[in-house]
């Protein structure tokens, strides 16, 4: 696969807008990674507020979204076929029922509700194969959902600038620098979009998410066929 900059910044992006827009529409609910829900399943228990039932099944979902990706990657090896960019497709697809039931169905009044559940957990299950795609096919570039080991290690490299090192330990330092902050300023902004949009246009606003992985899907092409064995294999 090509290393070129637009695709982990497209996922950043979508993965702060996506974050955002779940928490904000499926009461509490976050959809782009799974740790959030833990601390959220525990103030929903003691506050009584809706959404348990949801944030519940998101960490089964997700694994099973990410075993499936994992799976279906042997499949397309198998055949040919390029891997990231038919994971790219299914997510796509994945997003436009979300979207769709969503505009259809919202907003959602109970997050315990079974429409509400299924849309949380077919967002759930397309940045379940985000993840995936990224930590697989895009070790070089920062996570884009886990910000808190991003910010962590900006700051550990602006404190080795500070303090001083070798030019070619900066040289290293200022390429890792370069590439996390973008990831920590486009999530940040995906958040602050989807923040917006949802204020003022509803459940419209999870038409972007679609849209943003029309953009991956369209300009991304593996480089091979994916025959190469991936990371952690």
């Amino acid at each position: 696969m090509t290393d070129k900059p637009l695709l982990p910044t497209v996922l950043s992006l979508n993965a702060g807008y996506v974050d955002t827009a779940g928490f904000l529409a499926l009461h509490g609910l976050f959809t782009a990674h799974v740790t959030g829900n833990f601390v959220t399943i525990g103030a929903a228990l003691v506050l009584g507020t809706s959404g348990i039932v949801a944030k519940l099944l998101a960490l089964p979902v997700f694994c099973l979204a990410v075993m499936g990706a994992r799976l279906w990657r042997y499949r397309l090896t198998e055949q040919n076929k390029p891997v990231v960019r038919n994971l790219l497709l299914v997510k796509l697809l994945l997003f436009v029922a979300a979207a769709a039931l969503a505009l259809y169905h919202g907003p959602f009044g109970q997050g315990d509700s079974l429409i509400a559940t299924l849309t949380g957990m077919t967002l759930v299950a397309a940045m379940a194969i985000q993840n995936a795609v990224h930590r697989v096919h895009l070790g070089n570039w920062p996570p884009s959902t886990l910000m808190t080991g991003t910010t962590t290690q900006i700051m550990l490299d602006v404190a080795d600038c500070m303090h001083g090192i070798s030019a070619e330990q900066r040289a290293v330092v200022k390429g890792r620098l370069l590439r996390m902050s973008a990831a920590v300023l486009t999530f940040a902004l995906g958040c602050a979009l989807a923040a917006l949009l949802y204020a003022f246009t509803g459940m419209w606003c999870f038409v972007v998410p679609a849209l943003l992985a029309s953009i991956a899907f369209l300009r991304h092409e593996d480089a091979a066929p994916a025959a190469a064995p991936m990371k952690g294999a």
